[in-house]
């Protein structure tokens, strides 16, 4: 989403200033309002790749389409990374009761252009019909797992808010069948970055031999 409305800035700064110096500065002022953050520079480049070599009548147009389709495609990557989760999700069912899912931050539509990363695997199970109950870690200190709380309950998915201390505890009653992150960033060799505390669950997953999910689309 932050690359999303990142694309969707250029194409409003260029609604006034299309010039070459209009682009720069559109580029170099949504730069600077999240340095860190991966997908805001990847879709700036993106913009400026595609913008720079059309002349300035041309840039308009080329960047509502450019930024429609970058929307689009987050859409689509979400939507296949939920087919993907739901046979994941299927594989551990149980007659009689739901899968039980712990998350960790927050990675559902709130943070995408559709219905997110980690939780999009969570909406089509519920989609599908599928019985699934999702532990949803705080995710202190900013408390994230606030957010995906208000999301599940708006699509009556069943859920639990806990605290972030009780994921292992959970995992060692056996009451979690697997875990589903998003991820910051994903290298090139497999390891990911997510938000703090997603190490500490990925710990206790492994000592109770449980599966863990990291849901990203690749770029």
């Amino acid at each position: 989403l932050i690359g999303a409305t990142a694309a969707y800035g250029v194409a409003l700064a260029l609604s006034d200033d299309a010039s070459d110096a209009g682009l720069i500065e559109a580029d170099t002022c949504l730069r600077a309002t999240r340095p860190t953050a991966v997908n805001l520079h990847w879709a700036l480049d993106r913009m400026r790749r595609i913008l720079a070599p059309l002349p300035p009548a041309a840039r308009r147009v080329a960047a509502w389409a450019e930024a429609d389709a970058l929307r689009r495609e987050d859409a689509a990557a979400n939507a296949a990374i939920g087919r993907h989760g739901l046979d994941c999700l299927r594989t551990l069912a149980v007659s009689g009761r739901p899968v039980h899912v712990l998350t960790h931050c927050n990675a559902g539509w709130l943070a995408t252009c559709g219905h997110g990363t980690a939780l999009a695997p969570l909406y089509a199970a519920h989609a599908a019909g599928l019985a699934v109950h999702v532990w949803v870690s705080e995710t202190r200190p900013r408390n994230q797992g606030l957010l995906t709380a208000w999301e599940l309950r708006r699509d009556g998915i069943p859920h639990t808010l806990i605290a972030d201390n009780a994921a292992a505890w959970l995992m060692a009653e056996g009451r979690v069948d697997c875990v589903i992150v998003g991820a910051d960033r994903i290298a090139a060799n497999g390891d990911t970055a997510n938000k703090v505390g997603t190490c500490l669950k990925a710990y206790a997953a492994q000592a109770h031999a449980l599966p863990f999910y990291v849901a990203a689309p690749l770029s």
